[in-house]
């Protein structure tokens, strides 16, 4: 995936934010980058064994996630107010 898609996908994202992020999960060997040698020059990123084996950790996140938004959602705001008053 190209950084620009990235961008495409995380609207709200800054570009020095994202640029951040990538680096990061390159680092931690999550995702490799792959610089094609054509003008202008493209960067790619994919996963990596290591990146992908967290998939199903994910995947299952997800799914946890859309089950239980009503009740994270109710959860936050009600711990935002809570704070917001003391």
């Amino acid at each position: 995936m190209r950084f620009g898609e990235f961008k495409k996908a995380l609207k709200t994202i800054t570009q020095q934010m994202l640029s951040k992020q990538l680096k990061e999960l390159e680092a931690h060997g999550i995702i490799s980058r792959k610089v094609i040698q054509i003008m202008p020059p493209n960067v790619e990123y994919s996963l990596t064994e290591f990146g992908l084996s967290a998939m199903p950790i994910l995947k299952s996140f997800s799914e946890w996630n859309k089950k239980n938004t009503r009740t994270i959602s109710v959860k936050l705001n009600k711990n935002f107010e809570e704070n917001r008053i003391k």
